[in-house]
């Protein structure tokens, strides 16, 4: 088949790594015959998962590496002593253009650096920013960034939401995104130092839909497709989210066990609490792109299981089919050039 997908996968990253992750790889490609996975680490732990699975052999490559990045390991130095690493050794089939993208669950340090210093930046680009998809009562939207630049400049926070724009019309399908500042308040003037500068550039961009400022109690509520802040704000929501989704969900099941009556009122609306909870649940998103690279990154959870990774890896055919690299060097890339 000549119109692989191929994405290369770090099978030893994160907590539940080789097992969720090589799981994960198989459904993706038992789901999709676009896709054609190739697994980075260590081959004869990936062989013993591999053999547990039926699947298109066509579709699922071992490429060995021998050593692993550690989450608590310095980045920079471990990007450039451990070369046969599974991260390293699968940013470079995207660098040398073997693969379309890479997805891991590993270290998150390691992941940016090799990113910025492997896969490499796009011309033009001042700083990649890591985007998560994020559950709201009106869809998905976009938090950018959560967790890449936490000393973001004005400048970078335009590209942020312009990236944003970009992705959320074409990879999530939403025409016409609307692209909303964090703040601590609707008015203009409101605001720390970053975000008074930020805004009026903001404001005057003509090639995205920017709506104003939100605050973080409309995030859940869907107050904006694309929500631009610097790293630090941005990891703070997304943290604080898991954090009381993941409250929230335990206090109704416990609730729910209290009494005979509560339990046989929880037998009368799993069906429906089940799909409802189901729209709020980050794994079914997928991971979160660091854009602005010549080719896509995509980092999941630690903690991530086999869903997650198997909802990372098809996420990339969008990207890949809508030529999302294109568009953000045509529109963003070039004009900062110019």
């Amino acid at each position: 088949m000549s119109d692989w997908i191929n994405v290369a996968v770090d099978a030893m990253g994160g907590d539940n790594a080789p097992e969720e992750v090589v799981k994960g790889a198989v459904n993706a490609v038992l789901e999709s015959k676009r896709i054609r996975v190739f697994l980075t680490g260590r081959e004869d732990a990936i062989q013993k998962e591999l053999a547990k699975y039926t699947f298109p052999a066509e579709q699922v490559e071992i490429v060995n590496a021998a050593e692993v990045i550690e989450t608590a390991e310095p980045p920079v130095a471990a990007i450039r002593a451990k070369k046969d690493s599974s991260i390293v050794k699968g940013m470079k089939l995207v660098k040398d253009g073997s693969c379309d993208a890479f997805v891991s669950a590993g270290s998150t340090g390691a992941v940016l650096v090799g990113g910025q210093v492997l896969v490499g930046r796009i011309k033009g680009i001042e700083r990649p920013p890591l985007a998560p998809v994020i559950p709201t009562t009106r869809g998905a939207s976009l938090l950018i960034d959560c967790g890449a630049n936490v000393d973001a400049r004005p400048s970078h926070l335009v590209q942020f939401a312009k990236m944003g724009s970009i992705y959320m019309e074409y990879v999530m399908g939403v025409k016409n995104p609307r692209v909303a500042i964090v703040n601590i308040g609707a008015e203009e003037e409101k605001g720390n130092a970053l975000v008074k500068e930020t805004f009026p550039l903001l404001k005057a961009c003509g090639d995205i839909n920017f709506t104003g400022s939100i605050e973080a109690r409309d995030i859940p509520e869907g107050g904006a497709d694309v929500i631009v802040c610097e790293a630090f704000v941005g990891n703070v929501i997304l943290k604080m989210y898991e954090g009381v989704g993941g409250t929230l969900i335990q206090e109704v099941k416990k609730g729910m066990m209290t009494s005979l009556r509560s339990k046989i009122g929880a037998l009368l609306v799993k069906p429906a609490l089940k799909e409802t909870l189901k729209a709020f649940d980050l794994e079914q998103y997928g991971g979160a792109p660091l854009l602005g690279l010549n080719g896509l990154v995509v980092k999941t959870h630690g903690s991530s299981k086999s869903v997650e990774v198997k909802n990372s890896i098809l996420q990339c055919i969008a990207f890949k089919e809508q030529k999302i690299n294109e568009k953000i060097k045509e529109q963003i890339g070039q004009k900062a050039e110019a």
